[in-house]
């Protein structure tokens, strides 16, 4: 009998937490999460260990992909640091793969098919290929690291550190200060928009930063 999957609390998903199947295997790390247009959590990007892919078997070779979309039925237990799913480690290698590649100039739908990648994800991909994230286009990925601007005046914020969850809703981001930032602060998700791939905006303006809230994070 399957076990009920697990009410989600605030602040439950953090970004670097390690992920974990249910034989104890380390499966890798929570890079991105994924959110509708309602903000609400839909799923979870989990970069593959080199040792649970079998990339430190051969490190000199192409990996053919190293990112995971992890549905959240799939997640058995969660806390700050780390995240318990309810799958083998062999049943986690079976889950859908959330980059894959196209060649350059090919027309793709609503919502991308998700098709098995075909080339590895480092430098020497060929440059008549791009790569295509396996998700609809209504949803918003959030990395870690990824650059925060303000509106499109050109001025960064900050980088993403980490996402904040009450339940499945997100309600901001934590911003590391870099440019216009001089501290830690919580980025509500009403100012939270993306144009583009390259990065998040926020839709505010500079003097609207000081009220921003400082982050401080529980214990």
């Amino acid at each position: 009998m399957a076990k009920p999957q697990p009410e989600l609390k605030p602040d439950d998903f953090h970004l670097g937490a390690h992920v974990f199947a249910s034989d104890g295997k380390e499966v890798g790390e929570l890079v991105h999460v994924l959110v509708d247009g309602d903000y609400k959590l839909k799923s979870l990007i989990v970069k593959e260990d080199h040792g649970f892919s079998g990339h430190w078997l051969s490190p000199g070779s192409m990996l053919v992909n190293d990112e995971l979309i992890v549905p959240l039925d799939a997640i058995q237990d969660v806390d700050h640091d780390r995240v318990d799913l309810n799958l083998s480690s062999g049943d986690a290698r079976r889950l859908p793969p959330y980059l894959s590649y196209r060649e350059k100039g090919e027309t793709v739908g609503g919502e991308v098919e998700d098709e098995a990648a075909v080339l590895g994800s480092g430098p020497e991909i060929p440059h008549w290929l791009e790569q295509v994230a396996n998700k609809p286009a209504s949803e918003l990925e959030i990395d870690g690291g990824e650059n925060v601007m303000l509106g499109h005046t050109g001025k960064k914020l900050g980088t993403v550190k980490d996402v904040l969850f009450d339940e499945d809703q997100l309600v901001g981001v934590v911003l590391l200060p870099e440019g216009l930032l001089k501290s830690e602060v919580i980025l509500p998700r009403r100012f939270l928009a993306r144009s583009d791939d390259a990065a998040l905006f926020a839709q505010l303006d500079e003097s609207d930063l000081q009220h921003l809230e400082p982050f401080e994070p529980n214990g």
